[in-house]
């Protein structure tokens, strides 16, 4: 059976495919302790779901395995030495870096209707059962599962890591009330390397596999709907969308596979977008280009928020050529005489722009 799920696995896209028990109980402690430090910030469904996300069979009742699926998201086109070329990208004050996973389509779109078929495909041959499908959509341990079930281990940033491919894909679950065969997990091979705890902006990962949210780019950008804090802002740099840098400088990357299905092509004005081109979408461009998009989710408001601070980092950086720095400064000027904002939303875009506005320098 579980031959038959990998074939009908790859056919969908997957890469890999594995199937843990429930019993996730020894993760429990870690989880409580994580939330009563406050490190999930203002993800307050974290705390709110408690112990239910390592009790799958309370989530879904009936629930006796999970079954892991791993789908590679590197675009088409990135050669080998990729990350070379992203960090280039992030140390050019004047372009903007977007997570490389949210360059293409919505991932919870698209691994969520492939989990569905490989349930399908399932279902077909055993007959109907008890199912729910996942993908970073609910109050589900995502990499306690997936390290249980053999796709590889939580790294130091966390994230699960694979000799086969690294950490640049993502996972997803089909909750399920049969008893099937488990995999076996894998061992941990991080060894001695700190390198994704060196290479964190912000300093974020405050132990090995322990991230505080609250100091993530991604969190910062992403999942943080207020002012960003000015101790961190001139951390952020160019990253307007997520940050890649703890993937980026691990060395299990050089590994990391490309995509099986087009979905996570990139999109053209995310292929080497620069600041002040984004800067200039109004929201209905915004909403054109993003349809369909993980970024879509944040809204324009926050975009304009993220690309601000990216802004007055580009203004802080000494190699920022004149010429740009003028016309970083002239579309800073200008946004309080072309924006539709009011309120709050008007307040909290005006603050970061005048943030922005003051770390202009002259070298």
């Amino acid at each position: 059976m579980l031959d038959a799920l990998r074939e009908w696995a790859r056919e969908l896209g997957f890469s890999q495919i594995g199937v843990a028990d429930v019993d996730l109980s020894s993760a429990e402690p870690g989880l409580m302790d994580w939330l009563a430090r406050g490190f999930h910030g203002e993800m307050h469904y974290m705390a709110s779901h408690g112990l239910k996300r390592a009790r799958p069979a309370e989530l879904v009742p009936g629930t006796v395995r999970v079954i892991t699926a791993r789908m590679d998201y590197l675009p088409a086109g990135l050669t080998p030495g990729w990350q070379r070329i992203e960090w280039d990208r992030l140390a050019d004050p004047a372009r903007a870096t977007v997570s490389v996973y949210a360059r293409g389509r919505d991932y919870h779109k698209v691994l969520r209707a492939r989990l569905q078929k490989l349930a399908d495909r399932l279902a077909a041959l055993i007959g109907p059962f008890g199912h729910r499908v996942f993908t970073d959509s609910a109050p589900v341990l995502e990499v306690e599962l997936a390290s249980r079930s053999g796709l590889g281990w939580r790294g130091k940033h966390t994230l699960l890591l694979s000799r086969e491919a690294g950490s640049t894909f993502f996972l997803g679950e089909i909750y399920v009330d049969v008893a099937l065969p488990v995999t076996e997990p894998e061992s941990a091979h991080c060894g001695s390397c700190s390198a994704c705890i060196t290479a964190c902006p912000t300093q974020a990962i405050v132990g090995e596999r322990r991230v505080d949210a609250r100091r993530c780019i991604s969190y910062l950008t992403i999942e943080h709907a207020g002012p960003i804090p000015l101790a961190l802002r001139p951390l952020m740099g160019n990253r307007i969308y997520g940050c890649d840098d703890c993937q980026l400088a691990c060395p299990w990357n050089k590994f990391a596979q490309p995509a099986r299905v087009v979905d996570f092509d990139v999109r053209a004005p995310l292929a080497n977008p620069d600041l002040l081109g984004l800067w200039a979408w109004d929201e209905a461009t915004f909403l054109r280009w993003t349809e369909g998009s993980p970024i879509r989710r944040i809204g324009h408001v926050r975009w304009q928020r993220n690309l601000a601070v990216a802004m007055g980092n580009a203004l802080a950086a000494p190699q920022l050529p004149v010429a740009q720095r003028e016309a970083v400064q002239a579309a800073l000027a200008g946004w309080s005489g072309r924006t539709p904002l009011t309120g709050d939303d008007h307040a909290l875009v005006a603050e970061h722009v005048q943030w922005a506005m003051a770390q202009a320098q002259t070298f």
